[in-house]
């Protein structure tokens, strides 16, 4: 059986991913009572991980070790089982490594069973995972958005970002998003329906913020000078749901200078992360099934082939360069 690995050897800087990620071939992990052997068919890869690998004491989490095999999110099928609850063959997502096998306990990886007739199968990383439960929760229930209002979603053509501004759409707000270039902001308002889109790299910003009239809901994914231009255009008694922080992972950096605004404008930011709610995820999913199945709720993915090339896929999701859920195919 081939197995190789991602081994973190050093924290990385910038997007130079090759200088501190190794690919290694191993023997594949002993299976021990209680724990499944996947067979890794997609990764995930997330821009929240950057954090992990930084030497940040001050995050979510604390930091990988060093020589840690990377771990992440992936979604295959059961090659072995010394666990009641799962067969071989099952089709699972939960945090395994990245690898071409995952050796997990179901209790401590949120080893989920999955519905293998879908029509995407995919979506189970996508409309149907935690991008999807973020963007539900962030929007409907840290947002509180409602009918008629003005909801704007940063990082808008990411795998969050693109549910978050579906999910509005859904509840009758009026949509925008920002992103950063013409291919982008096109598929915001042809594809999936946002009413006005916001090119970060071409656009002047702030004028286009000052048109929209007051933002009522800013679902943020980007922090940094972002947020300070967005908030002298909130409305009053705005909700700020603060998901992700991109421009900052790699060291603190987000100084906001029209904090003011905060209190000038009565408004609420709230910071939020998936790991808080993921025992809802049964729940979440069925509410975004019926979306799905009603065609109300898509998911583009950035497909990237071959474990050997997930480094590249992974620099993608800091340089602007996908469009949607960015995943590895091994």
């Amino acid at each position: 059986m081939i197995h190789r690995h991602w081994r973190l050897i050093e924290h990385p800087e910038g997007t130079r991913f090759d200088a501190a990620l190794r690919l290694e071939e191993a023997r594949p992990p002993d299976l021990q009572d209680g724990e499944v052997l996947v067979r890794n068919r997609w990764l995930s890869l997330d821009a929240g991980t950057r954090m992990w690998m930084t030497r940040r004491t001050d995050g979510y989490q604390p930091p990988l070790p060093l020589g840690i095999v990377v771990p992440g999110q992936v979604m295959g099928e059961v090659a072995a089982s010394r666990h009641p609850g799962f067969r071989e063959g099952d089709w699972v997502r939960g945090f395994g490594q990245w690898a071409d096998h995952s050796c997990v306990r179901p209790e401590t990886s949120g080893l989920t069973a999955l519905d293998s007739a879908i029509d995407d199968i995919r979506q189970h990383l996508g409309v149907l995972g935690m991008n999807g439960w973020t963007a539900y929760v962030g929007v409907v229930e840290v947002g509180r958005a409602r009918a008629g209002e003005t909801v704007l979603v940063s990082a808008a053509a990411g795998s969050t970002g693109l549910l978050a501004v579906q999910i509005a759409r859904n509840l009758g707000c009026r949509t925008a998003g920002i992103a950063g270039g013409a291919e982008k902001c096109r598929y915001l308002t042809g594809t999936i329906g946002a009413e006005v889109a916001i090119d970060r790299r071409s656009d002047d910003v702030p004028a286009r913020l000052a048109s929209l009239g007051g933002v009522n809901v800013y679902f943020d994914n980007v922090g940094g000078p972002l947020l300070d231009a967005v908030l002298p255009e909130m409305a009053h008694y705005g909700r700020i749901a603060l998901c992700g922080l991109i421009a900052d992972y790699e060291e603190a950096g987000t100084v906001v200078r029209r904090f003011d605004q905060i209190l000038m404008r009565r408004l609420q930011v709230t910071g939020f992360f998936s790991p808080d709610f993921a025992h809802r995820g049964a729940e979440l999913t069925a509410t975004l099934r019926g979306w799905y199945d009603e065609g109300r709720l898509a998911m583009p993915f950035d497909e990237t082939v071959g474990l050997e090339n997930t480094l590249a896929a992974y620099a993608r999701l800091f340089t602007g360069g996908n469009l949607g859920k960015v995943i590895v195919r091994l």
